[in-house]
């Protein structure tokens, strides 16, 4: 109980400093408004980018349904500040018009309305404007990122925030692996002992956080083979293995499987263009092979599926496997009876509380991040979402293809890699909605296609930042 009451002070000094220094951050923030280079309102987005790896963990105002965390305030901030400069100023339309993805913002756009309009036949618009909340201020992450990271010294200062917040977190899940105490935020803090020694960091669990670290290893590794100096090169390596082993330590085996994943992307990256079509070859017969062998237990599988018995929820808790295979029924029978249009913006989670087809054994969330965009707003969404996805890994590769300098190389096969073994981690979290780091993730990618499609088009821009590392 001492511990506990001494952990709980420690948490409260740590919650008045950070406030204390967001407040300053504040009133900085605030003289950039009078500044004409915009270096102020700079530093207050790398800021902002730092803190959003600090989750909700130390400091949370509640509003009811919904809580202001660090990185909410200072978005909000950021966003009243930029909505000013756009006021008083022409600047931000040349920043626009410096804009190569424009398209994806768009998609981004329409999303967001579609959820709005979504609440006309949702159930609970309560759980829809929370969700939309959410996912609002992911995207306009987003949109900021793109509107003021467009020199790639700048996506380079990006990058390593990312890996030093990195270290940070690290240390917090080390702390609850061997301590076994865990922050407040934290679904672990005073559960069950024989649960303790799990590490969950800033995150609510364990499985958010190893889909957290399975970006970052890939980040990581980047870093150990393109990076020149030789302690850089180290540190990143140890960084790397710890951040195999902490997710190892949470027993996700999604995350694992997308490390593997991640892992062959990468050797298929650098192989040379005849191993590559090779390779290609290679995996399809392979994947054919593996059809026609197993082409009975698939189709089994697929019916049992689709064809099990529907069932109440019972009082037993059901295996792991088992309740997400009916999380997945239930979805896919929530779209079919939604005519493929969703059940509207954060619905799914109410339907699978309140009208189950399948016994998930009480759990509401679906554990599956394009299934959860399908069954809220339905197949055209999540068909955009991937199309979008794919489009920003094709062009992160054939950037990687044009065999560029060492920077340009450690963000596409980093970014690359990464989405490899993000999309197939994000089955591990219950949520990703709920998850901003995977919009800061997101942001990341888009700004990097952003500055290297510009790169590709102006080609004084690329000398020049082939010289001097930066292009305005």
């Amino acid at each position: 109980m001492l511990e506990a009451v001494r952990a709980d002070a420690g948490f409260g000094k740590i919650t008045v400093l950070l406030l204390a220094a967001m407040i300053g951050i504040a009133g900085l923030a605030l003289l950039s408004a009078f500044t004409t280079n915009g270096q102020m309102f700079m530093g207050l987005i790398y800021i902002l980018i730092a803190c959003t790896f600090l989750n909700q963990a130390f400091f949370a105002v509640h509003l009811g349904f919904f809580s202001l965390f660090i990185y909410r305030l200072l978005l909000i901030g950021a966003g009243a500040l930029h909505i000013a400069g756009i006021l008083t100023n022409r600047y931000h339309i040349d920043r626009w018009n410096r804009v190569n993805v424009k398209g994806i913002l768009m998609f981004f756009a329409l999303w967001f309305t579609y959820g709005l309009l979504s609440l006309l036949w949702a159930k609970s618009v309560t759980y829809g404007i929370k969700y939309l909340a959410l996912m609002g201020m992911g995207m306009f992450l987003i949109y900021l990122i793109v509107m003021f990271i467009q020199r790639f010294d700048q996506l380079m200062v990006f990058y390593g925030i990312w890996l030093v917040m990195t270290i940070f977190v690290m240390a917090i899940g080390f702390y609850n692996h061997f301590t076994h105490h865990h922050l407040p935020s934290s679904t672990l803090y005073n559960g069950p002992q024989y649960k303790q020694h799990y590490p969950t960091s800033v995150f609510f669990n364990q499985n958010d956080f190893a889909t957290f670290l399975c970006i970052s290893f890939f980040l990581y590794a980047a870093a150990v083979k393109n990076m020149k100096n030789g302690y850089v090169k180290a540190v990143s390596l140890l960084f790397a293995i710890c951040a195999l082993y902490l997710i190892i330590l949470t027993g996700s085996r999604a995350s694992l499987l997308g490390i593997c994943a991640g892992a062959a992307v990468y050797v298929f990256i650098l192989l040379p263009s005849l191993l590559k079509k090779l390779a290609l070859y290679a995996a399809g017969a392979g994947a054919a092979l593996f059809a026609v062998l197993f082409a009975g237990r698939i189709t089994n599988a697929v019916l049992n599926l689709f064809s099990a018995p529907q069932a109440m929820p019972g009082q037993q808790p059901l295996p792991s496997n088992l309740a997400r295979a009916n999380l997945l029924k239930n979805a896919f029978h929530y779209v079919i009876d939604s005519w493929g249009f969703g059940v509207g913006a954060g619905n799914v989670s109410y339907y699978l509380k309140a009208e189950p087809v399948y016994d998930t054994g009480g759990v509401v969330e679906v554990h599956n991040w394009l299934v959860e965009i399908m069954a809220n707003f339905g197949v055209l969404t999540m068909l955009g979402y991937l199309t979008v996805y794919l489009f920003l890994f094709w062009t992160l590769y054939k950037c990687h293809e044009r065999k560029s300098e060492n920077q340009s190389r450690l963000v596409t096969e980093g970014l690359i890699t990464a989405m490899a073994g993000f999309l197939v981690s994000s089955i591990s979290p219950s949520s990703v909605s709920n998850l901003f780091f995977h919009w800061v993730f997101l942001s990341l990618v888009i700004a990097a296609v952003n500055i290297l499609r510009r790169l590709q088009k102006e080609p004084a821009v690329t000398a020049y930042y082939e010289k001097q590392g930066d292009a305005r």
